[in-house]
């Protein structure tokens, strides 16, 4: 009904954040280490996703020094200690002993922020608990419920009742006879209504002052006269706790419009509350009734989602709080006054004229002005509305008249108003020992802030307001040695605890901060290269001329030279040092160093950057340009051919980026002309050249936008017509290059064909034949286009336009014999499998109609090979490598969408008939066999027997597989004769199985073993084998025989105090009679022969490199709830199945939990690296989506249904 009431709306910007790209090295989450606290000296507490309800609570809870120091006193006795808590027998209080752990943490560990994640897995919840936020009140009951039973036999049984318990007495007092009847409560909060009140004194004068009357119709039963009769009902608080809590009911429901509201009005609460009128016993001294705030949890938002933090005062003065200034300006400002009830004041007024006289309206607002010095709209009205709506919003307050012209007080609530008059002012009068000004913060998470007193004066209204009070009696004083100690009431055994976690943190702090501002330089001295072409190039191999060198980040120009003299030779002191960056020309230097005092952050210097070595002026005796303006750029100039054809070359020449463009010209033509023969790639969208004009001939290469890899044409200037035609088409020459390939010769002739995007390739290919001379072919003579590296691409149809066949301008097309396909023909390239090596290969045109039968028929003819030997097509993939055999011979080249330019290996052997598979075969030998297995291959490889071909023997220098060959058999034969055949196969021959029982056969899925085919009798079509399906077999030493219900698991021992394990043994362990946790530990126990309280098992992801702990403790549900659903290993999060490893640790000799060996912690890092290395480029990636997850945060999410809250105990009677 109420859906994601509390639903938090957090803000996830921080997922956006990435490395500023000026090469700092980049922690990963796993590694990432916590940061130290702030100024407050205060920690804070990280959000799990949606737990800062439960961080607000914790906050408050830690900053009542009763409850810390009364939870601090319970010790091992009482509660046992975390490292027996997987022991069944024994009854460790798993919650308040993490609860002790984290107020340690926040008390004297030096992190900006403490984790609760261990404390909300001894409550019990999952991530649906931890990531979907619910409401702080309901936590507050529930928490202190869960205490309570966890703290049941101990001495501190009685922890929540001596802090937080009051009573209250409802009485019913009978008119006739006097009869009083009393039934008293028990409560650990009030929950005060919020809704048209003005304040909680007014709530509090609600609930605790007034009397309910029973007349007329609804009279009461009285037990001593025996019949109804009027009779007044009250309540009165009989029994104080020291601690009082008070819950705001901010959230109803409107019942008109059938939707939920968050009341935002003012709603008013002091800092010092005086309970007096509310008691029962008003005879006691005014210490006794004086309680004073301490924290304020606020939540942010509507009644459909929000956020919760929290302003608590540092009574211990634990923090550093740093608002003296803030003070001094509060102080001198007293233009913000302290607002009174309205109610109070409007009644003072009233009564001030008479206790049963009425007021007309007009008057009180004059006496209202007369009283407060101010008006009703300029200091109420914004936020209670006009004076006669407040007063009729107050029925049991006021009483007007039937025209609303004039207002009374009601004469049941006359007492009562005196009674809110009387609070207002005993509590201002009350004599509460002196304090001085009050360190408060704001607790929002992770951040800890100082804020004002009067900053709580925000939260009386608004969406942003209070939720929930706690007050402490005024009388509670602390101790002097407890102000600022931190260590106060900490037991010796958590001390010592923070003290090592502190001098750990510190270390890792040094290391990381050290790693963080280390810079990787690569170092390249002047001996090793030599300026050539306008770019320096190393004169030995690239590895020979760098030197890798690592420095501070944080030191300056003159340590990292003494650094690198100090590493390469001191007498090279003198000389200079430049940043360079290799560019496609070649090195470049940018800048020198020559300011020694500078800091190397100052000079931009990022992480692997390359440094110069040498004198500042020469390399090799040339002088060197330095700077951005001076760069090499390498450029392609398409230059005309010296033969009479006007085709073009391409050829690469470096140029510095300040060249002009004049001068480029002239050493290209090697003539100084005033006349531009250079063209620049057109920036139009229809592409081209554009000719430079004079004013360019005078620009540098940079001023014109010219880049590396930049394309300039060179015009003939001997050749006006093509200036001219590069003039009169609009500055736009789009032509193609045809090369005569029908004559043999030692260079093609080239002729150069304009055209439009609509001109049609049989037109360009008559042009062509014209140009050539080539009219004995016009017949036979087709277009195909020539890739850059020579290789003749499929002709072009000759019935479409250049636009249709994807030719740009410029492209080069060339001339050859032969017909060109038509629309509905396929040119297609063919190899038999006997030439694979030599790549002789073949063309045909077919019809996409043929059958692929049809089409091996018409290749068989082409390739002149005899049909009757038997053959079949397999398609060549990309890696130029036969795939998979094309089965369905019936279907279309169509259907099969094969396209122009496949190719097909025809190879030798019928594909098996319908029914029947094909498949590969596998040998599973881990790295304790391969000798053995190495031994085997030798042999059959002297015999000739070994398979070859397509498929390799060993996957791999480090793979735990080989291919042992093909084998073909029917869907019905069983898994027997299947393992039957796989033992014909030679390399198993060699390996003398016994029988087939010694044989396990896998699938293999993606290089890893996947399931076991089991049954032995049943058919291999009921395994849904398909033709991609790899099989893999793997040798037994005993036989095997595994049911429906057994499930493989390969077990390793941890090598007790070491990082690594015993090689694995197999067990078979049936589930049938359930999957469990405690049902796997105690089959591996019975393996290794030990007490199941003294295993600890884990399951291994492969692929992650990680280690999940399987625990069997099974969590209690209560009978309200509904029933747990069974446990079962199958499903997540361990999804266990055949093959998965299972580590065991000893826990007689072996008492770490980390189950992580030292090739997970490689494999890890370097996984770490590989990312690392992928961040940069995905920078702009992140900075382009920020705006879209910020338009998501703006859009309404869906409404989840709230889940129940509930904290789950051990039983501990």
């Amino acid at each position: 009904m109420f859906g994601d009431l509390f639903e938090e709306e957090e803000d996830f910007s921080f997922l956006l954040n990435s490395p500023d790209g000026k090469g700092r090295k980049i922690i990963s989450k796993d590694a990432e280490i916590p940061e130290p606290r702030g100024s407050t000296r205060l920690s804070g507490l990280k959000n799990q996703g949606g737990t800062c309800y439960l961080n607000s609570l914790l906050q408050t809870l830690l900053f009542t020094p009763e409850f810390r120091e009364a939870l601090f006193s319970l010790g091992p006795k009482d509660l046992g200690s975390l490292e027996e808590k997987d022991d069944p027998d024994s009854k460790v209080r798993i919650i308040p002993l993490q609860l002790q752990r984290l107020f340690a943490q926040l008390l004297l560990l030096d992190q900006q922020a403490a984790s609760t994640t261990e404390l909300t897995s001894s409550f019990g919840w999952n991530s649906n608990e931890e990531t979907g936020q619910h409401d702080v009140q309901e936590l507050n009951r529930i928490l202190f419920s869960a205490l309570e039973s966890s703290l049941e036999g101990t001495s501190g049984h009685n922890l929540i009742q001596d802090l937080y318990h009051g009573t209250a007495v409802n009485r019913i007092k009978c008119h006739e006879c006097g009869y009083v009847s009393e039934r008293q409560e028990d409560f650990l909060d009030l929950t005060v209504a919020v809704r048209n009140m003005c304040s909680l004194e007014e709530s509090l004068c609600n609930m605790y002052v007034e009397e309910e009357i029973f007349e007329g119709d609804n009279l009461y039963r009285c037990g001593a006269c025996t019949k109804l009769v009027p009779a007044a009902k009250s309540t009165k608080l009989r029994k104080l706790p020291p601690f009082l809590t008070v819950s705001l009911l901010r959230f109803n429901f409107d019942f008109t419009k059938c939707e939920r509201y968050k009341e935002t009005s003012r709603y008013t609460f002091p800092t010092r509350l005086n309970i007096r009128p509310f008691c029962e016993q008003q005879q006691l001294e005014d210490l006794a009734y004086a309680y004073e705030l301490f924290s304020v949890i606020i939540h942010k938002g509507g009644c459909y989602g929000g956020h919760y933090h929290v302003y608590i005062w540092d009574v211990d003065e634990l923090g550093n709080w740093d608002c003296q200034e803030k003070v001094k300006k509060s102080v001198a400002q007293d233009d913000v006054d302290d607002h009174e009830s309205p109610a109070v004041i409007l009644a003072s007024v009233i009564a001030e004229a008479g206790a049963n006289k009425m007021v007309s309206i007009d008057q009180l607002g004059q006496k209202l002005l007369e009283h407060t010095g101010t008006s009703w709209n300029k200091m109420y009205r914004k936020q209670h509305g006009g004076i006669r709506k407040f007063l009729q919003s107050h029925p049991h307050i006021f009483h007007l008249t039937s025209d609303g012209s004039s207002v009374g007080l009601a004469q049941s609530d006359k007492r009562a108003t005196d009674v809110l008059v009387f609070d207002q002012n005993t509590t201002e009068n009350l004599h509460t020992p002196e304090r001085s000004v009050s360190h408060w913060f704001d607790f929002n998470d992770s951040s800890v802030q100082p804020i004002l007193e009067k900053d709580i004066e925000k939260q009386f209204q608004g969406k942003e307001s209070a939720y929930m009070l706690f007050y402490r009696k005024s009388h509670l004083q602390r101790p002097k040695e407890a102000i600022g100690n931190a260590w106060f009431g900490v037991p010796d055994y958590l001390r010592q605890e923070m003290d090592h976690a502190n001098k750990e943190l510190q270390q890792k702090r040094v290391e990381s901060d050290t790693e963080i501002n280390r810079l990787e330089l690569h170092l390249h001295l002047s001996s090793c290269y030599r300026f050539d072409n306008g770019a320096l190039h190393p004169t030995v191999s690239r590895n020979d001329s760098i030197l890798e060198i690592t420095v501070d980040r944080r030191g300056t120009v003159g340590d990292m030279k003494q650094t690198i003299f100090k590493l390469i030779d001191k007498s090279l002191e003198g000389q200079v040092l430049s940043i360079a960056k290799t560019l496609p020309a070649g090195l470049h230097l940018f800048h020198n160093l020559n300011d020694d005092k500078i800091n190397l952050i100052s000079t931009g210097i990022k992480d692997r950057e390359d440094i110069f070595v040498w004198d500042g002026k020469k390399v090799g005796g040339v002088l060197v340009q330095t700077g951005a303006d001076c760069a090499p750029l390498l450029l392609t100039i398409l230059q005309q051919t010296p033969n009479n054809g006007p085709a073009y070359r391409e050829s690469q020449f470096v140029f510095p980026a300040n060249s002009r463009l004049c001068d480029v010209q002239e050493k290209l033509t090697g003539v100084s002309t005033q006349e531009p023969l250079l063209c620049l790639k057109s920036t139009e969208s229809s592409g081209g050249w554009s000719v430079c004009t004079l004013k360019d001939m005078n620009k540098t290469l940079k001023m014109l936008g010219v880049k590396d890899g930049s394309c300039l044409l060179l015009l003939n200037a001997h050749k006006a017509g093509e200036i001219i035609f590069a003039s009169e088409n609009g500055l736009n020459p789009n032509f193609l290059q045809v090369q005569d390939w029908c004559r043999p010769q030692d260079k093609q002739e080239t002729v150069q064909i304009s055209v439009t995007p609509n001109t049609i390739v049989s037109n360009i290919r008559i042009k062509a034949v014209e140009k050539l001379q080539l009219q004995q072919f016009e017949d036979d003579a087709c277009l195909r286009p020539l890739h850059k590296n020579g290789k003749l691409l499929p002709p072009v149809p000759e019935n479409i336009t250049v636009q249709e066949a994807e030719i740009k301008t410029g492209n080069v097309l060339a001339l050859c014999r032969g017909r060109s396909p038509q629309i509905s023909e396929l040119f297609l390239y063919f190899i038999p499998g006997t030439d694979l090596e030599n790549g002789q290969e073949q063309d045909i045109i077919l019809e996409e109609t043929l059958t692929v039968k049809e089409s091996l028929e018409l290749m068989l003819q082409k390739a002149d090979l005899p049909a009757e030997t038997g053959w079949h097509l397999r398609k060549m993939d990309w890696c130029y490598e036969a795939g998979d055999a094309i089965t369905d011979e019936e279907s279309t080249l169509k259907e099969l969408n094969i396209r122009s330019g496949d190719i097909f290996v025809i190879t030798e052997g019928r594909l098996p008939p319908k029914g029947f598979l094909k498949l590969p075969v596998w040998l599973y030998c881990p790295h304790g066999q391969q000798d053995d297995i190495n031994q085997i291959a030798s042999h059959l490889a002297a015999l000739h027997v070994l398979p070859c071909g397509e498929d390799a023997l060993k996957d791999g220098p480090d793979s735990n597989f080989c291919f042992v060959g093909h084998i073909e058999l029917s869907g019905e034969n069983s898994l027997q004769d299947l393992k039957i055949q796989i033992m014909t196969l030679p390399f198993l021959e060699a390996l003398g199985i016994p029988s087939p029982e010694f044989l396990r056969i896998w699938t293999l899925e993606n290089k890893h073993l996947g399931k076991i085919l089991r049954s032995p009798n049943l058919q291999i079509s009921d395994y849904n084998l398909g033709i991609r399906t790899v099989l893999c077999v793997e040798t037994l030493q005993s036989e095997e025989r595994l049911g429906p219900q057994d499930l493989l698991l390969r077990v390793q021992l941890a090598v007790p105090g070491e990082c690594r394990y015993f090689p694995p043994v197999d067990i078979v362990w049936d589930v049938s009679h359930g999957c469990t946790g405690h049902a796997l530990r105690q089959r591996i126990a019975n393996h290794c022969s030990l007490p199941v309280d003294k295993v600890e098992i884990a399951k291994h992801f492969p692929d992650k490199h990680e280690w999940l702990q399987i625990s069997s403790w099974t969590q209690q549900v209560s009978k309200k709830r509904k029933k747990k659903k069974a446990e079962n290993l199958q499903g997540a999060p361990y999804h266990l199945k055949d093959g998965d490893t299972i580590g065991v640790k000893n826990l007689f000799l072996d008492n770490r939990t980390d189950f992580a060996s030292e090739d997970d912690y490689i494999a890890k890092e370097k996984r770490r690296q590989d990312i690392n290395g992928k961040l940069n480029s995905d920078q702009n990636e992140h900075l382009n989506n920020e705006k879209n997850v910020c338009k998501e945060k703006d859009r309404p999410r869906p409404r989840k249904t709230e889940s129940a809250l509930s904290i789950r105990v051990g039983v501990f009677r």
